[in-house]
């Protein structure tokens, strides 16, 4: 039988950090506010003329090392992201270019936070069908070029980055499940107000900015991590206790906190990296699974569960054995 398993992993983060501190003298929020009630502690922020292609370039060359393989032996290219360079050509086929693999399919899918999470489902299910062999996943955000920064309920939780990971055919098992999911209804629980075909005229201005209903999207969040967390072990025939570690969407302290009580884990077995970047939407679970596989923690063979949630209301979970 055929399935797919994660070899290397990689992550970027832009140099420049904007810490609570700094956010202090821009909005009206403290230090402790932003701490107690998201996690955050600092986050990185792009450049100006840094893109998210820039990014996923620097994670990818890591992934890749670590994998041990090279850019033509790569077969398919996905990138999770809610924030591409371009309306067109897609952020997949900028990467692949850049990274010189040759032609292949190359895409972007976009699904919020929970972008990575549907991308590497979708690379999973390539491989498994025979059609790949060797794929390139990734989750990259450039989000704060999307923020109001005199907004302190939304400026204080989101930061930049990307994470990869390369997806090898294997014929011991690496992922074992994969469950994807979304409900429209909530559209306007957290959303974008402009876009390629809608309100374009508004881009650049103070109407532009991610809007968000805050309480609401915890109370949704929080009931959807544990319930998508649940149905992904049952149908592995798998309980919380045999998990090795639950790597969640890095959104805020209290969510993954939340969603840790509901599966009756103790945080020791949680990844938290939310502290270091905040809310990076798709890049958030690569970013923290690459974080815990270079410092130790995630070992190979080790059950790990991946789960997001994000603006749609998108939501989805991997469970694998690293």
């Amino acid at each position: 039988m055929t399935y797919s398993r994660i070899t290397g992993t990689g992550r970027y983060l832009p140099e420049k950090v904007l810490t609570n501190f700094d956010l202090e003298k821009m909005v009206d929020t403290t230090d402790e506010w932003i701490r107690t009630r998201t996690g955050v502690e600092r986050r990185h922020c792009v450049a100006e003329d840094q893109t998210t292609s820039d990014m996923c370039v620097e994670a990818a060359r890591l992934a890749l090392d670590a994998a041990g393989v090279a850019p033509t032996d790569i077969d398919m290219v996905i990138v999770g992201t809610t924030s591409p360079d371009l309306v067109f050509p897609n952020v997949g086929t900028i990467v692949q270019h850049r990274l010189g693999i040759p032609a292949c399919p190359a895409v972007s899918l976009e699904a919020a936070c929970t972008g990575f999470i549907y991308a590497l489902s979708t690379a999973d299910k390539y491989i498994r069908a025979g059609d790949v062999k060797r794929a390139l996943v990734l989750g990259a955000e450039c989000i704060t070029k999307l923020i109001d920064w005199s907004d302190r309920n939304t400026c204080v939780l989101f930061g930049d980055g990307a994470g990869a990971v390369v997806l090898e055919r294997s014929d011991e098992p690496g992922i074992l499940t994969t469950h994807l999911g979304a409900d429209g209804q909530y559209r306007d629980l957290l959303y974008y107000p402009v876009g390629a075909s809608k309100d374009l005229a508004k881009a650049g201005t103070d109407e532009a900015a991610i809007m968000m209903t805050g309480k609401e999207v915890f109370k949704v969040a929080v009931t959807t991590l544990g319930d998508v967390a649940s149905r992904a072990l049952e149908s592995a025939g798998v309980s919380p206790d045999e998990l090795d570690w639950l790597v969640p969407h890095q959104a805020n302290i209290r969510i993954i906190q939340a969603t840790a009580k509901r599966l009756n884990l103790p945080m020791e077995k949680v990844i938290v990296t939310v502290q270091d970047h905040g809310n990076t939407s798709a890049a958030s679970v690569p970013l923290a699974l690459d974080t815990a596989v270079r410092d130790g923690r995630i070992k190979p063979g080790q059950l790990v569960l991946m789960e997001a949630f994000g603006g749609g209301f998108t939501w989805g979970s991997v469970l694998m054995r690293f």
